[in-house]
């Protein structure tokens, strides 16, 4: 299954599509040099397919290659950081 994830800065968010289909996002809202990950949603169509996991990665990979630290309102979000330590140097205080 193909898949990309683009940054549409303009809405606010990072999108994945999965052949060519919008199969989910990521948005957020600019707060003070950080991004407040705030909505997460996968299509129920491709839900169960680790592909939240893929999509928030994703994101936080780019936030991490911008500079920018991030605020985790998401429960997605926050659950993934939690599993993930990795990222947790990305966290605002």
């Amino acid at each position: 299954m193909a898949h990309t994830i683009s940054h549409d800065e303009a809405q606010g968010r990072y999108v994945l599509t999965v052949e060519g289909e919008e199969a989910g996002f990521a948005a957020y809202t600019p707060v003070e040099g950080a991004l407040d990950f705030n909505h997460t949603v996968i299509d129920p169509r491709f839900q169960g397919q680790g592909l939240s996991k893929i999509l928030i990665s994703a994101a936080l990979d780019d936030v991490r290659l911008s500079g920018r630290q991030v605020y985790a309102s998401c429960s997605a979000v926050a659950g993934f950081v939690d599993k993930n330590p990795e990222y947790k140097d990305l966290l605002a205080e």
